[in-house]
C-alpha cells in the first residue's frame, strides 16, 4: 500500500531537533486515517527557534522565517527573527547559521503610541494568490507584552493593570506575559516587513491574576497560532489563555477557567488583511459571531476533562492542549492537526499529539 511522509520537528534543546516520519495509510471516503511513527536521523537546527515554522515558496526557494523580534523586559531585547532559503525545505532546515538573515523589521513604539509592542514570532504565512512573483506576504505573529510594555488605557481598554499581576517564569520579581496575535505584511519576499496590526485578542477583564494565577507563564490572551486558507477567509487555530468571563478574585471558579480554554478557532476575511484590527470573528460554539476581544468557545472535544487531569491554564499542574499546527494533507484527503500537550510543572510537556 502507498504511503506518505510527513516529516515531525521536536524540539530537545535548544538548537537540537529529534525527527520523525508519519507513515499514513492512504484513506478512502468512509476510512479514518492511521498513522505511525518512524524514526528519523538527529539534525541540528541552526537558529533560535519557539514556535511553529512560517515558511514560504518564493519562487523556487523555500524560506522559512525562525526566532523572536523586539523587546521584552524579562528575557531582554530580541534581534532572533531570521530567515533562510534552500532549493528544499531539507536545505532550509539544515542551512548554517551564518546564512541566516535579518528581514527589516518595524521598531518597538513607545508604551504610550500606537504601533508594535512587545515581541513578536512569526507562526504562519499567508503567500497572497493574487501576486504572480509570489513575495506578497503576510505572517500571522505571536506577540507578548506585559504591564511595563503595553500599559491600560482608559479610553481604549487596551493594555494591562500592574496590580495582583501574576509572576513569570525568571524569578519572582518577573511578570507574567500577555499573548496577542497580529498580522505583518511584506511585498519583497520577506526581506522586509510592515505591521498591519492585533486582529485578536483578550483584553484586561479576563486576565488571571493573583492568587489565582500561579503558572508563571500567562496572565491571559490568546496565542500559539497557525492559520490555513479555506475560499475567501483565514481560519486561525490558537491557544485560548484567558479566563471565560470577567475575573474576579471574589468569585473565581476553576471549572469556569478551564471552559473556556484550550484551542479556538476564529476567522477573517482575506480582503480584511491589509486592516485586520478589529475584523476577526471567534467561533462561539455555534459560528463565526463572537467579537475579535470577546469570549468565543474553544473545541470542546480537545479538552482534557478535570477528572483526567485537565484543568485551567493559571495553574502548573493542569493537563491542556495548545499550539496547534494545521494543514491539509492532499494524499489523506483531510485536514491533520499537530498539538502541543502542558503536563506540567508550568506547561511542561515533551509530547506531540495529532
Amino acid at each position: 500500500m502507498k504511503k506518505i511522509k510527513l516529516i515531525i520537528n521536536t524540539l530537545l534543546a535548544s538548537v537540537i531537533f529529534l525527527s520523525a516520519f508519519i507513515s499514513a495509510d492512504k484513506k478512502t471516503d468512509d476510512e479514518v486515517p492511521r498513522y505511525k511513527l518512524i524514526p528519523s536521523e538527529k539534525f541540528y537546527f541552526n537558529s533560535f527557534v519557539d514556535c511553529n515554522m512560517a515558511e514560504a515558496w518564493v519562487g523556487d526557494t523555500f524560506r522559512i522565517f525562525p526566532g523572536k523580534y523586539g523587546e521584552d523586559p524579562v528575557w531582554g531585547y530580541a534581534h532572533d527573527l531570521k530567515f533562510a532559503d534552500g532549493a528544499t525545505a531539507e536545505e532550509a532546515f539544515l542551512a548554517e547559521k551564518n546564512s541566516f538573515k535579518n528581514p527589516v523589521m518595524p521598531p518597538n513604539v513607545l508604551p504610550t503610541e500606537n504601533g508594535l509592542h512587545g515581541a513578536v514570532w512569526f507562526e504562519t504565512i499567508y503567500q497572497d494568490k493574487k501576486d504572480a512573483s509570489g513575495k506578497t506576504l503576510y505572517a500571522i505573529y505571536h506577540n507578548e507584552n506585559y504591564p511595563a510594555t503595553l500599559p491600560y488605557n482608559i479610553a481604549t481598554g487596551e493594555g494591562y493593570i500592574n496590580k495582583n499581576w501574576p509572576r513569570g517564569l525568571t524569578d519572582s520579581n518577573s511578570a507574567a506575559a500577555v499573548c496577542r496575535i497580529g498580522i505583518m505584511k511584506s511585498v519583497d519576499g520577506g526581506h522586509s516587513w510592515i505591521n498591519k496590526g492585533i486582529f485578536i485578542e483578550d483584553l484586561q477583564p479576563r486576565m488571571i491574576l493573583k492568587p489565582h494565577n500561579t503558572s508563571v507563564t500567562f496572565a491571559g490572551g490568546v496565542g500559539d497560532p497557525s492559520a490555513v486558507v479555506s475560499e475567501n477567509y483565514l481560519y486561525l487555530f490558537y491557544g485560548e489563555y484567558g479566563y471565560h468571563g470577567a475575573y474576579n478574585a471574589a468569585t473565581y471558579n476553576p471549572e469556569t477557567e478551564w471552559s473556556g480554554q484550550c484551542i479556538s478557532i476564529a476567522r477573517i476575511s482575506l480582503n480584511d488583511l491589509d486592516n485586520p484590527a478589529g475584523k476577526a470573528k471567534r467561533w462561539d460554539g455555534k459560528s463565526f459571531n463572537a467579537d475579535y476581544n470577546g469570549i468565543g468557545e474553544p473545541v470542546s472535544s480537545l479538552q482534557i476533562s478535570m477528572n483526567e487531569g485537565g484543568g485551567p491554564a493559571s495553574s502548573p499542574i493542569s493537563k491542556f492542549y495548545w499550539g496547534p499546527s494545521v494543514s491539509w494533507n492532499t494524499y489523506l484527503n483531510c485536514w491533520v492537526m499537530l498539538m502541543a500537550r502542558a503536563e506540567g510543572p508550568s506547561w511542561k510537556g515533551g509530547s506531540i499529539w495529532i
